[in-house]
Formats: structure tokens, C-alpha cells, sequence
């Protein structure tokens, strides 16, 4: 039985990701780096560091995630496999989720991972770990999908890095709100689910749009 298209892709993107192991580093290396100079820069008192910290993780995730989304369609196009692929006659639509869930693979569960231990560094309790890291993990699959819609309308333009963050900023806005208002909730003593539903909903939502918007996106650059 054949592999499908689209885990042959991701396959291919992985594979990629490990010859060129700076570039797949790089995302993560930000979010730890950025997340852990807010306490020099703020101060070490435990109860501002517990209040600020899912702000601070959800924006370095966001800014981490944007970082390597300019290049997420550019390699293929650079060198021609991208056009090979659309002539090929297979679905756009199955090429960009298999972009998606690779750039997640490659940055975003890298930050999942990450996120309980920034979290005991800015000393928060366990079950506010488990649910920052869930939050993480519902959002960025989002900004992988989003950012693919975003990189494809700007393939091959000049200053594409500037126009992919003005694209694509102002739509994971929600995310950023939800992911980090779910660990506020949870520290005030309200129930967080009503954020988690959303993202979840978030995701849902984008997993079924955002690869025929990338699809079209694709077309018209092309």
C-alpha cells in the first residue's frame, strides 16, 4: 500500500528540517531565550513572575512561531519543487496540510515541550504547567496554519518576512488572548475550559479552512 500524498510531504519536510538542524533549532532557541530575560528585565518577585508568565510564554511561542514562517513555502519555490508539485496534478489543498503539520512538528512541538519547564522557572504550579502547555498545544498548530495562508500570498514578493507578519499578526491575536487567558482564569479561580473550548473551536476552524485558503493563496502566487 502506498504512501499517502501528504505524509509523503511531511516526510520529505522532516527529513529536510534534519540536514539543516541550525534552521529547525533556531524557533526554539528564541522562545527560551526570550522567555527567560522578562525575569532580569522585570525582577524576581515570585508573584509577579507567576502572574506574568503566561503572557510572557504565549507571546514568545507567537514570536517564535512567526519567525520561520517566511521560509515556509520560499525553500520549495527557490528551487523549483514547489511548481513540480503543483503541475504534478495533486491536491493543493493535501500539499498545504502536509506544510502545516510538518512546520508544527518542526516548531511547534519543540515549544510544547519547552513550555513546563519555562513554566517552573517562573514558578508556577503544576496543574498551571499542564494546562499552559495544553493551551500551547491547541494554539500553535493554529499559527502553523494560519502563517501557511500568510507565507503563501507573499511567495516570491520582496520584504515577504515584513508582509507575512503584517498579514498574519493581527489574525493569531485570539490565540493569544485564549492561550493565555486560560492560566489567568485558572490562577483567579474561575474555570479555564471556556478558553480551552475556544482554541480547540480556533483549531477546528482553521484545520478546515486554512488549507483551502493556502491552496488558493498558492494559485494566485503562482
Amino acid at each position: 500500500m502506498s504512501t499517502p500524498y501528504w505524509m509523503a510531504l511531511v516526510h520529505r519536510d522532516l527529513k529536510l528540517a534534519a540536514r539543516r538542524p541550525t534552521q529547525a533549532w533556531l524557533p526554539l532557541i528564541f522562545f527560551a531565550v526570550a522567555a527567560t530575560l522578562f525575569p532580569l528585565g522585570i525582577g524576581p518577585e515570585p508573584a509577579t513572575l507567576r502572574q506574568i508568565a503566561p503572557g510572557i510564554v504565549w507571546v514568545c511561542a507567537l514570536l517564535s512561531t512567526l519567525l520561520s514562517l517566511s521560509s515556509l513555502y520560499a525553500g520549495d519555490n527557490a528551487d523549483g519543487s514547489l511548481e513540480q508539485m503543483v503541475l504534478s496534478g495533486q491536491s493543493l489543498v493535501a500539499l498545504a496540510l502536509a506544510k502545516a503539520i510538518a512546520h508544527w512538528l518542526i516548531t511547534g512541538l519543540p515549544l510544547v515541550l519547552a513550555t513546563p519547564i519555562l513554566g517552573a522557572l517562573f514558578g508556577l504550579t503544576v496543574t498551571a504547567m499542564a494546562l499552559l502547555a495544553l493551551t500551547v498545544a491547541l494554539g500553535t498548530p493554529v499559527l502553523s496554519m494560519i502563517g501557511g495562508v500568510g507565507s503563501a500570498l507573499t511567495l516570491g514578493l520582496h520584504n515577504s518576512v515584513a508582509l507575512v507578519l503584517l498579514l498574519v499578526l493581527p489574525l493569531c491575536i485570539p490565540v493569544l488572548i485564549f492561550g493565555a487567558g486560560a492560566v489567568s482564569a485558572y490562577d483567579s479561580g474561575v474555570s479555564p475550559l471556556g478558553h480551552v473550548y475556544l482554541l480547540a473551536a480556533l483549531l477546528l476552524l482553521t484545520g478546515v479552512s486554512a488549507p483551502f485558503a493556502t491552496a488558493a493563496a498558492l494559485r494566485i502566487s503562482l
